[in-house]
């Protein structure tokens, strides 16, 4: 029979003692995440490619925590670097010799369309001026720079810290627990329509595969790592601030779209929260699996979901 314990909060969602590792983790919504990791007692190392911006928020953090709270480590890293990756796997595996949670968070907005959704623009209606402006608006440089950053990035930074993460699952002491990594998409990976950005939705909508094959992959050689998505809507962001301050949270997503059911933004709260259920023996047997937190938004819009 389980004891009552094991139903508490505080056991559901006990994240002290893991190594989590958040990439793009000192701004928006990587550090909403990196902060609900620490608040709720993992070590987290935050990395990206500005060592200032690392600094400041970790520094912001260890010098306000709570005593039961984790500390945050900073860690320059440029997730499209292979160097650059491998030194952060060495840096936590001489550190820690583990890693119990990776968020795979980095991510950038990228080339757009803007006529595609005017309200009445030539080349909305007919082939001809859609196939010319679609051509010409944007590059094949422009797509693989940001592939690199939202999709192949996915990948090369979960291999790299495959073995690290296996470690973790075998060294926890939690019962049931193993290691997870979280790759943080789009709700715009699962709309049918393009929103302006045929380039940024394919590359969301890539990263939820990647979740997909590697959950998969993992399981069916026996590795004990389990890979799980969020897909979040409208947070703000570096990438998504002045669109949320300066009009509707919808917009940020791109047009048409119908309003959001929530009529507001998500939190970090809220996002924390998701974040820490997958990555704590709350969410344990969950595998392979992509949760939506957009306030309602595909359930009025068209998406594959």
């Amino acid at each position: 029979m389980s004891m009552p314990e094991n139903y508490t909060l505080k056991k559901l969602y006990d994240l002290n003692g893991l190594i989590a590792l958040v990439t793009g983790g000192g701004t928006g919504i990587g550090l909403m995440i990196a902060r609900g990791l620490a608040a709720n007692g993992a070590k987290v190392y935050i990395t990206g490619r500005r060592k200032e911006v690392l600094d400041r928020v970790v520094s912001e953090w260890n010098t306000t925590k709570g005593d039961d709270m984790g500390l945050m480590i900073a860690q320059e890293m440029d997730v499209t670097n292979k160097d650059s990756i491998q030194a952060g796997v060495t840096r936590v595996a001489q550190a820690d010799g583990k890693l119990h949670i990776l968020v795979n968070n980095a991510g950038q907005s990228g080339p757009n369309s803007p006529e595609l959704n005017r309200p009445s623009p030539t080349a909305q209606k007919e082939a001809g001026p859609l196939s010319e402006y679609l051509f010409n608006s944007e590059s094949f440089e422009e797509w693989s720079s940001l592939y690199a950053i939202n999709t192949f990035s996915i990948y090369f930074v979960t291999v790299a810290f495959l073995d690290l993460l296996d470690k973790g699952s075998k060294d926890s002491d939690k019962e049931g627990f193993s290691s997870s990594v979280i790759n943080i998409t789009s709700i715009s990976g699962l709309m049918k329509v393009a929103q302006r950005h045929f380039c940024y939705n394919s590359s969301k909508a890539a990263g939820s595969h990647l979740t997909k094959m590697f959950s998969t992959e993992f399981a069916l050689k026996g590795i004990n790592v389990r890979v799980n998505a969020i897909a979040p809507g409208v947070y703000e962001s570096e990438m998504t601030h002045d669109v949320i301050s300066g009009q509707e949270a919808t917009d940020a997503v791109g047009m048409p779209a119908l309003s959001i059911p929530a009529k507001r933004a998500g939190t970090a709260a809220e996002m924390a929260g998701t974040v820490v259920y997958l990555a704590s023996p709350a969410g344990a047997y969950m595998n392979g699996q992509e949760l939506v937190i957009d306030g309602g938004f595909l359930a009025v819009n068209p998406a594959r979901v």
